[in-house]
């Protein structure tokens, strides 16, 4: 018979003010298979854990049972102090008498005689726990950043700077994300494309960082430490290793079509790089748009081209990888202007999204930063921007904060007012959400030194007035003074609310990792393991997991190497064995078990026909072990026999 060891925890007054610890002592002290009962305020402290680490030598126990907090808490770290000690880690075992019980009791007495009965199952489970140990696997040095924009680019450039290999996939041809259509940062208004360009140059030129633009993951297969990825580069009819970035080929290009960096406000040619700092820089042909494609005659590009680049019969390639660890930068986009009809978005040419906007700023845009109306190309003098559109609205876009869109319209109109000094502005918005170092400061700056109007309401309806020069009404209220408001504007700029990039859950469901109802990427634990998925060696960055400013999606980013990296380092990965198991003597073959895995981490032995185990990559969800109709599938410390037993024990 082993003998265990009992510690409560008075956790300050989460558990005691709740449960009779004293009571809760004398009742398990009497305990047959208990050789040792002690309560101390904080368990997990280190006078607390010296504690478990004395009574394990002096008792000689043989298992351990600290009754507190959650095990999410400190399985962990009760694990390692029993460890310490020259127990087996998993002859230990946490009884949550917390949240289970002190937090959802009022009553004294049914809190106690609860956190009693708690105790005693694990006991019980306890009894039966087999002395397990590490799962050992080697570990592949090289990381996968799904994703080129900031994020993903901050990534890649802190694992490569830290010695290992890492392969960046973009979908796009050029690296940058929506950073690089910004015109300035709040809120120091820097040059977007100043602080953005020397990150991209150096991910380039990185020799660690192997670079896939215009690529596309397929697939994934594997497990954390030995993921095998399957990449799609797509087809940009130019042999990127003959070109030379000259420019030849667009500048002869006959084909112009709305440009989709410059947010369909500018010309872009068929064959297009598509923007001056691209990286790398170098054109693809849009085969939707090329005359040779559609019609087979032109050829212009080929024949301008020096070097001979041009390859109409270019296919798209597979390309396998091999990396330990997985970062998910996948950006984010704006909500589609159909969700907004009453705005006219999409109907009137002056109502225009907020990106659309930074392009009209931009020297590079394609107004070469004079701010002119995409109608008649007139300077706007009255403009009104719209905060919230889509944002915060469960009723037609989404119930969620976007949580930069208030930084970025005070932006905007601080800079119209720099570029249009005569020009009136108007914010219309619920609330000014500025939580950020220097970010209340730059709205008041805004407001008082630019006496931008900011009027506390909702938009009702934009249209235009086609006998007032094509102005644009705006209806409105303001609810401080409770009038209706009609403004007569040159433009409107919506700021629309983000939403997670195109063909993310696509990619989700390749990964195996799991998103949320709006499509962004699940997290493993909000607080305490905001960085990772629920698919151990994949983790997560930037606007991929939710809105986020560039201050935060750059922590983020550094954040999520930093957790690859501790993957990467080890010499081999030490996986927890509290997974399933396959009893053969009583396995049928049937499959079925097979069949449930989510995780496809059991497969039928060709020869023997009994099911088995891949250790790395089973996660202990026990969906194999409900669905097993022998019994065969067993999950180890946690049996049906231990079940059984628990239940026992409580009724």
């Amino acid at each position: 018979m082993k003998r265990i060891g009992v510690f409560v925890c008075h956790c300050g007054l989460n558990i005691a003010e709740t449960v009779d610890i004293k009571k809760v002592v004398e009742v398990i002290s009497k305990h047959p298979s208990v050789a040792h009962v002690v309560d101390y305020t904080y368990m997990c402290s280190d006078p607390g854990q010296d504690m478990i680490k004395k009574a394990i030598v002096e008792k000689k126990l043989d298992g351990v049972i600290v009754a507190a907090c959650s095990p999410t808490l400190h399985e962990i770290t009760f694990r390692n102090a029993v460890a310490s000690a020259g127990l087996n880690p998993y002859q230990f075992e946490n009884a949550n008498i917390r949240e289970q019980c002190s937090w959802v009791h009022k009553d004294k007495k049914t809190a106690t005689e609860k956190a009693i009965e708690i105790i005693k199952s694990m006991i019980e489970k306890l009894k039966l726990n087999q002395s397990l140990t590490a799962i050992n696997i080697p570990i592949t040095k090289k990381a996968l950043v799904i994703g080129g924009g900031i994020s993903g680019m901050q990534a890649a450039l802190d694992i490569a700077n830290s010695g290992y290999e890492v392969v960046l996939v973009e979908k796009t041809s050029s690296i940058g994300g929506r950073m690089s259509q910004l015109s300035e940062t709040f809120p120091t208004l820097d040059c977007a494309s100043c602080i953005l360009t020397p990150k991209t140059v150096e991910v380039g030129h990185h020799p660690n960082i192997k670079l896939l633009t215009y690529s596309e993951v397929e697939g994934v297969e594997g497990y954390i430490g030995n993921f095998k990825v399957k990449i799609r580069r797509k087809s940009a009819f130019v042999d990127w290793d003959k070109c030379t970035g000259c420019g030849l080929c667009s500048e002869k290009c006959p084909t112009k079509v709305p440009s989709e960096f410059e947010r369909y406000m500018g010309p872009r040619k068929a064959i297009y790089i598509p923007f001056p700092q691209a990286v790398p820089k170098k054109p693809i042909i849009d085969s939707e748009n090329c005359i040779y494609f559609k019609t087979g005659k032109c050829r212009l590009c080929e024949k301008q081209c020096p070097t001979g680049a041009i390859d109409y019969d270019q296919k798209e390639k597979f390309i396998e990888e091999n990396v330990g660890v997985i970062i998910v930068a996948t950006g984010y986009d704006l909500l589609s202007k159909e969700n907004v009809g009453e705005y006219g978005y999409g109907k009137y040419k002056d109502v225009i999204d907020g990106l659309q906007f930074e392009r009209l700023l931009s020297a590079s845009g394609p107004t070469s930063g004079e701010i002119k109306r995409p109608s008649d190309g007139k300077i706007p003098k009255e403009v009104v921007f719209v905060q919230c559109v889509g944002s915060r609205d469960p009723e037609h876009g989404m119930p969620y904060c976007s949580k930069f869109c208030c930084m970025y319209t005070a932006k905007h109109a601080l800079l119209y007012k720099h570029a249009v000094h005569d020009g009136q502005v108007y914010v219309f918005y619920i609330d000014i959400r500025s939580g950020g170092k220097g970010y209340e400061e730059f709205v008041q700056r805004a407001i008082e030194n630019e006496k931008i109007l900011y009027l506390r309401g909702k938009v009702s309806r934009i249209f235009q007035d086609d006998r007032d020069d094509g102005k644009l009404i705006v209806w409105g209220v303001d609810t401080l003074t409770g009038k209706k408001i009609e403004i007569a504007a040159d433009m409107v700029v919506l700021a629309m609310a983000a939403v997670p990039n195109v063909g993310v859950k696509e990619l989700a469901k390749k990964l195996k990792i799991s998103t949320d109802a709006h499509g962004f990427i699940t997290e493993a634990h909000p607080k305490l393991r905001p960085l990772e998925t629920l698919t151990a060696g994949i983790y997560l960055t930037g606007c991929a997991q939710g809105p986020k400013d560039i201050p935060e999606t750059v922590a983020q980013a550094s954040g999520a190497a930093a957790r690859a990296i501790t993957i990467l380092s080890k010499p081999e990965l030490e996986l927890d064995p509290l997974i399933a198991a396959v009893d053969e003597e009583i396995c049928t073959g049937c499959g079925v078990c097979v069949e449930v895995c989510a995780y496809k981490a059991r497969e039928l032995n060709e020869i023997t026909k009994i099911a088995e185990v891949n250790e790395a990559l089973c996660v202990g969800c026990g969906a194999c072990i409900s669905a097993c109709p022998s019994n065969a599938s067993i999950h180890k410390n946690f049996t049906k026999k231990q079940i059984l037993r628990m239940i026992e024990e409580v009724i």
